[in-house]
């Protein structure tokens, strides 16, 4: 009899604090808040799964009420969007075995088919604990970029370490001479199963998360896991500042005028 496969959660978290762009969830993206963009683009993406969105700020739970998108109140002191999945899920009695699916409230161009081939290899897993993405190194520049998130991985595809240093060092040869394909790009969408995402919830960050202020640090400084799934570009960059959704407003607009 084979296992039935698990059930795919989905939280999109949305603070409404931001110290680059205030009231983030909020910025209008040619008509919609971005939150509202966000949630229709995993709609899309993912029809059939439980989405729901995470936020802590009522002023964005009365826009998800009047477009009619499920929504969680949580609390406002969260220091992650880890933290903030992990209170839905709690809130929402889901079972130790669902996976749940993190997706950032500021990718409003998330790609439809990373977010399905994501999920579905979520299910495949069936040992899965945590899960992420990769995608190559494209532009030399990356490899040096401390915003660029490199990652290094075992043979089974296993994330070894996550670095904003340019890993692996090729010891060899001059920097300027490094292999793009010696190196992958980590993107910020994560899996968890939920009983793993309780305890990742629970305890207090580690000295090298806190030194490289990557979250994710904290899962293999407990010895967990964290399967990874390579995909073959980069998806369009998220809002962070003023220009970031000017670009996207650009994109949506001649989306809509393509026939």
């Amino acid at each position: 009899m084979s296992t039935p496969q698990p059930t795919i959660r989905v939280v999109i978290p949305a603070r409404y604090a931001s110290m680059r762009l205030p009231a983030k969830p909020l910025v209008d993206l040619a008509g919609l808040p971005m939150i509202v963009r966000v949630f229709q683009r995993v709609q899309l993406g993912l029809p059939g799964e439980d989405i729901l969105v995470a936020t802590d700020d009522e002023r964005i739970v009365q826009v998800l009420a009047r477009h009619d998108i499920p929504h969680v109140l949580t609390a406002a002191d969260h220091q992650s969007g880890t933290d903030r999945a992990a209170e839905v899920a709690r809130l929402s009695g889901w079972s130790d075995d669902d996976i749940i699916l993190n997706v950032q409230g500021d990718e409003p161009l998330v790609p439809c088919e990373l977010l399905r081939a994501f999920a579905d290899f979520c299910q495949q897993q069936t040992a899965l604990q945590m899960g992420t993405i990769v995608v190559p190194v494209t532009e030399y520049q990356h490899i040096h970029d401390p915003n660029v998130v490199k990652v290094v991985l075992n043979q089974q595809q296993d994330a070894l370490l996550f670095s904003r240093a340019p890993i692996p060092h090729c010891r060899d040869i001059s920097p300027e001479q490094w292999p793009l394909e010696a190196f992958a790009r980590h993107i910020g969408i994560y899996a968890y199963r939920n009983r793993v995402l309780q305890r990742l919830a629970t305890t207090p960050p580690c000295a090298l998360e806190l030194r490289e202020k990557l979250e994710q640090l904290r899962a293999l400084w407990l010895g967990i896991p964290i399967r990874v799934m390579a995909w073959h570009e980069s998806p369009p960059h998220g809002v962070d500042t003023p220009a970031d959704v000017q670009r996207v407003i650009r994109i949506l607009q001649q989306q809509k005028d393509t026939p």
